[in-house]
């Protein structure tokens, strides 16, 4: 049977200050276990452990949420070039997986990050959205900017190989599973076609892939990928899954609330023991209570 898997992203409310509440809230909303978003401080993530009411199933990297340079630690990149920046965001990377190893947790889900910040394959992803929400012809568009996407992509993608190999070094022992998720915005690791490369080498219990149902959607709806494109990928195995709904390109909402074909996805991941419900905190309490219902009715 499926567990279903709350995750902290909908904690960012001051009626979720105390992490023993959220732990509550997702008990008495019929939740079975907890993942900690990288949105989550560590006083938040000491409480919810604490308290002991639901398990931690999964950590989301890089938690425990701390500020670097006045942002937020997630901007960290770990396929940057600049080994110093690579670096950092290791070491924040490998506190999550210690982390998920003191509270219990089987996985850990990495962004494995991204072609740098000024990298052109930024503006030209951003271009095509643009297109895209305004109504008009954005395929062309789309297409010069993947092109530039896998062109520019081999140095930020042998800084992410290295990056992978660190982390395992540490998770393996630990028993820790590193998820790679598949990511919202094109110039970020992996595309389909970079997985294989990604996980040979490792075992499915040391890496797998990591499926963001409403990313793997948003750039399906662009024209960059098919959404199911990650599951025909040779030698990758799934290790788990964010459920969220889509409504245009704007994602994390909660499952009814978009117009993702849901069962569709329910296809490819109703073998798995959990799936994390990735929800973002201006959801409706209802809908959030309604989700396990819901996905059950469409086979999950």
């Amino acid at each position: 049977m499926t567990r279903f898997v709350l995750s902290t992203m909908y904690a960012q409310t001051a009626r979720f200050d105390d992490g023993a509440e959220f732990a509550r809230f997702a008990q008495d909303a019929g939740y079975d276990a907890i993942e900690i978003s990288h949105s989550t401080p560590a006083e938040k993530i000491e409480a919810i452990h604490a308290a002991n009411i639901l398990p931690i199933a999964s950590v989301h990297q890089p938690a425990p949420l701390r500020q670097v340079g006045g942002r937020p630690n997630s901007n960290l990149n770990l396929a940057a070039v600049d080994e110093e920046e690579r670096k950092l965001a290791v070491s924040h990377t490998l506190d999550s997986i210690r982390l998920a190893g003191e509270v219990g947790a089987d996985a850990v889900i990495v962004h494995l990050g991204h072609l740098g910040g000024t990298s052109r394959a930024w503006a030209a992803d951003r271009e095509a959205r643009r297109l895209f929400v305004a109504g008009t012809p954005h395929r062309e568009a789309a297409g010069r900017a993947l092109a530039v996407r896998l062109a520019d992509a081999p140095p930020y993608l042998e800084s992410a190989r290295k990056t992978l190999a660190e982390l395992v070094e540490v998770a393996s022992p630990l028993g820790v599973t590193l998820g790679l998720e598949s990511r919202l915005n094109l110039p970020e690791f992996p595309l389909p076609s970079e997985l294989p490369a990604l996980v040979d080498g490792y075992t499915p219990e040391q890496v797998g892939y990591w499926h963001d149902v409403g990313h793997a959607e948003v750039l399906w709806r662009m024209g960059y990928i098919d959404r199911f494109d990650w599951f025909r990928e040779p030698g990758v195995r799934c290790a788990g899954a964010h459920v969220h709904d889509v409504t245009q390109l704007t994602d994390h909402r909660a499952p009814g609330a978009g117009d993702v074909e849901l069962a569709e996805h329910a296809r490819h991941l109703s073998g798995l023991d959990a799936v994390t419900l990735e929800i973002n905190q201006h959801q409706p309490e209802e809908q959030v209570r309604m989700t396990i219902p819901l996905l059950k009715s469409l086979g999950f």
